[in-house]
């Protein structure tokens, strides 16, 4: 992932650092709320405004573009008083209350504070945010209200609004006013014109190039409706002279169809996936907000569902993060997976593009929309620059395979697994010495490129950073999963030999690592290999990750998972990315020393393939504990590595995206991780392995959890030394096998 920071050590000041996020205020001092549908996401304020304050990406984007910068709700001249605001557990509503401040005229207040509620409701449909305001009076008396909205659009690419400086941009075209409606337009330097359209009902007092005002007379115990409706639109669509021929549909009657159909498609989207409930309140609020945020980051493409990285600054398709999403959430729902690996083998290179660091067979990294994209002022319109992608695409194909059976699909993309595997054998391995490794060939991408792509995020002991063709320790432990999941797909189309061939190659992957990255002098893996194959001898979270491919032997697996439940790496909040002590070392950096919920519920995962249940319920813990002091819930990409201290929540990361796909998943893999969760399509059999449940879950009740045309409803019992699965239902033909 494109790179987010708020500082530099002074050696990589020096460095070219181009792709992180400005950091000039912290979300931590300016709550935000997120609503996204499909490709449209908006970022508001607690009021349901949007300014120009904090870290600066409040609006409502469309393909990678701000269509709305300002949006100011004003009444008599002044800002509302806060009441409550609170996005719906389900993410498809905003609601905020807000009263009148006093209101002063020349004879002392005209409105005194708490006399009028303002109840403002936001939702998001059809790429339109549709809003409306009721205004009830409480008072003894009648009130007469201004009641204003404020708004512009700076049309910035959202790389613009993360810190990246142009030397021009296109022009603003002139503001239309037309009956209701207000039309902003913008001509970027890709000749692409966009305009934001805002309607409002009923008519208003006054309406501006700037500014809608509505004068507002309540009686006692009267209440008064509005609705203000914003629409993102492209260059191939309405042309302003087209709006007053447009048949006129209310602005209140958009906003309730829009509410219903919102609604009818969440449970569509719901219907696909199994539902998870515990004994424990809490821990379901947390699994009912990952829920709601996985779908609301999930968009609905012609290639199937793809859950975009996160927002605000990576509501986009990643190859990483997608794939790593859908194998935390493949238990519950494979057609995310499906969808992901569809839209990876349609977009999968099939030539070599220096530029984009792109050759045939590689696997996407990202792909951007938007002005700075078109240009090519930014490489990620389509880019390549991650070395994990691939192995990982591989991984996720066999895995889907093994939780379906759907070798209809899988005999679709064959092909595009063994261009995968070609380019790991022509591209992935540059000095021919059996790893895996990258080198950055654009002038203008990613110089680290694994999932911490920082620039001072691979290193050695003394902190001098890596140079040449890295390999990273993961990465290796990634292709020899990939190729163990090959051949067991090689055998399913029907080719026993390019299985056979494939598990020898694993087998000698898995033997070279051992002997190559296990650095007896830390006592762990080394980080990575630098281009002179000099160990990275550092204290890494990627560790964990070599557990979770399952390349470690069991003696080194036990090591490591006793160093990363020490304190050094872990924090009482989670595993820390760079143990404390390292040279690098920053507990409020992005990579060398947070923590990250995907991470650590990959970690768990690896621990509990190695018969070490207890330690991944540990881990598990400690999400739990800090989703539970999280606003909404809701755990974010990443936060700070301090040391826990009583009494305390963690400390946020300040440009975190919140929500985060892989983090929201990240709690389904952690169960999965503790129940030992696997399935045996070819027996219909659903299986636990020595499945372990924390205290705080005494039972856990999965219901529709599906395997081919047949599910199961189930509760599980939590009991001093083990757990109890009582089947509650079945439709079907499937079975249960519990191994304790």
């Amino acid at each position: 992932m494109d790179k987010l920071r708020t500082g530099q050590t002074e050696e990589a000041i020096q460095i070219e650092d181009r792709w992180y996020v400005l950091a000039t205020s912290s979300r931590a001092d300016d709550r935000i709320r997120v609503l996204k549908n499909e490709d449209l996401f908006a970022v508001f304020d607690r009021f349901g405004d949007f300014h120009h304050i904090g870290t600066g990406e409040q609006g409502i984007y469309s393909q990678g573009t701000r269509y709305l910068s300002l949006l100011e709700l004003r009444v008599d001249g002044r800002r509302p008083l806060l009441l409550n605001s609170s996005v719906r557990q389900d993410n498809s509503l905003l609601a905020v209350d807000l009263t009148t401040p006093d209101l002063p005229s020349a004879d002392g207040p005209a409105v005194l504070k708490g006399t009028v509620h303002i109840f403002r409701a936001k939702l998001l449909w059809d790429r339109q945010c549709h809003e409306h305001l009721r205004l009830v009076n409480y008072g003894t008396r009648p009130v007469s209200l201004i009641v204003s909205l404020q708004f512009s659009a700076d049309y910035a690419d959202i790389f613009e609004v993360r810190g990246f400086k142009r030397g021009r941009r296109g022009v603003g075209l002139a503001t239309i006013v037309s009956g209701n409606r207000v039309i902003l337009g913008y001509r970027g330097l890709d000749d692409v014109i966009r305009r934001t359209v805002l309607s409002c009902s009923p008519a208003p007092l006054n309406i501006t190039a700037e500014r809608i005002e509505y004068q507002i007379a309540l009686s006692p115990g009267q209440q008064a409706n509005l609705y203000l409706n914003i629409d993102c639109k492209g260059t191939d669509e309405t042309s302003p002279q087209e709006f007053d021929q447009i048949p006129a549909l209310a602005v209140g009657a958009r906003y309730a169809n829009a509410f219903s159909a919102a609604e009818e498609a969440k449970g569509a989207a719901l219907s696909r996936t199994c539902r998870m409930v515990t004994s424990n309140e809490q821990f379901n609020e947390w699994i009912d907000r990952s829920s709601a945020d996985l779908l609301m980051l999930t968009t609905n493409m012609s290639s199937g569902p793809y859950p975009y990285a996160g927002v605000p600054w990576y509501s986009t398709p990643f190859g990483r993060d997608g794939i790593i999403t859908a194998l935390e959430c493949l238990w519950l729902d494979p057609s995310i997976a499906k969808g992901v690996l569809t839209f990876l083998s349609n977009t999968q290179a099939t030539e070599t593009s220096p530029q984009g660091d792109a050759e045939p067979g590689k696997i996407l990294h990202e792909t951007r929309e938007g002005e700075l994209a078109a240009l090519g002022e930014i490489p990620f319109g389509r880019y390549y620059g991650s070395i994990d992608s691939t192995p990982l695409f591989i991984v996720l194909a066999g895995a889907y395979y093994g939780r379906t059976g759907d070798l209809t699909f899988i005999n679709t993309i064959w092909p595009n697994v063994e261009k995968a595997l070609g380019w790991i054998d022509q591209y992935g391995d540059l000095d021919g010495d059996g790893f895996v490794e990258y080198r950055r060939k654009s002038d203008n991408g990613l110089v680290n490129q694994g999932w911490k792509d920082s620039e001072d995020a691979i290193f050695h002991r003394d902190g001098t950073l890596a140079r040449g063709a890295i390999a990273l320790a993961e990465v290796q432990g990634y292709v020899y999963l990939a190729m163990l999941n090959a051949a067991i797909l090689a055998h399913a189309v029907g080719d026993d030999g390019r299985a056979s061939a494939l598990r020898l190659k694993a087998a000698r992957l898995r033997a070279n690592f051992e002997r190559t990255f296990w650095c007896e002098e830390i006592g762990t893996f080394s980080m990575a290999l630098d281009g002179e194959k000099r160990p990275c001898a550092v204290h890494s979270s990627n560790a964990g990750q070599v557990l979770w491919s399952g390349i470690a032997s069991a003696e080194h697996a036990r090591r490591v998972a006793d160093q990363l439940m020490g304190p050094a790496y872990f924090s009482g909040w989670g595993i820390r990315t760079i143990a404390e002590g390292e040279a690098r070392y920053n507990p409020m950096s992005y990579h060398n020393g947070s923590i990250w919920p995907h991470d650590n519920a990959m970690v768990a995962m690896g621990l509990a393939n190695y018969d070490m249940k207890s330690k991944a319920v540990e881990v598990l813990d400690a999400m739990f504990e800090a989703s539970n002091v999280m606003d909404l819930h809701r755990l974010p990409e990443l936060y700070c590595g301090f040391v826990r201290r009583a009494g305390e929540g963690p400390t946020l990361y300040p440009v975190a995206c919140s929500p985060q796909a892989w983090a929201s998943a990240s709690v389904f893999f952690l169960v999965q991780a503790c129940l030992g969760l696997t399935f045996d399509c070819p027996n219909r059999t659903v299986r636990f392995d020595h499945p372990l449940l924390p205290s705080y879950l005494q039972r856990v009740q999965i219901s529709e959890l599906r395997l081919g045309d047949a599910s199961i409803d189930l509760a599980l019992e939590r009991h001093e030394h083990d757990v109890g699965v009582t089947v509650l239902g079945k439709r079907g033909d499937i079975k249960v096998a519990v191994l304790l």
